[in-house]
């Protein structure tokens, strides 16, 4: 059985990093994006388990991208789990993640735990059905 595939997509380096360890630390494979515009064209060409998504990013945002992708892609591909990931304080920003049509939302700080459970609530759980 294979790893799940998750993308990682973060516009700052450090953070595609951290997350891309944390994901191998939990026995997970990843591929990283720096923007939306890249991972709408890496979701084109590869089947992922789970999309751990930015809020705040260049050329197309976290929101942007989710939309796009549950609206305009095909429903394989749109009804891929995908998870914001933000600084903000989600109270202040629930309806428009709502809206977006995230599964979830991290704040940060990324911690291994965190990340697992999410991955194990939408990917392990599904893989197991």
């Amino acid at each position: 059985m294979s790893k799940p595939l998750l993308l990682v997509v973060d516009d700052i380096f450090v953070n595609r990093i951290l997350l891309a360890e944390i994901i191998s630390e939990i026995n997970c494979e990843c591929k990283l994006a720096s923007n939306g515009k890249e991972a709408i064209e890496k979701l084109r060409t590869q089947k992922f388990d789970m999309v751990l998504m930015d809020i705040e990013m260049p050329v197309m945002n976290g929101l942007e991208t989710t939309k796009y992708i549950r609206t305009e892609m095909e429903e394989s591909i749109a009804n891929t789990p995908i998870v914001a990931l933000t600084a903000h304080n989600p109270d202040d920003f629930f309806d428009e993640f709502n809206a977006a049509g995230f599964d979830e939302l991290v704040t940060k700080p990324y911690l291994i735990n965190k990340i697992k459970d999410i991955v194990e609530r939408f990917v392990v759980k599904k893989s197991r059905i």
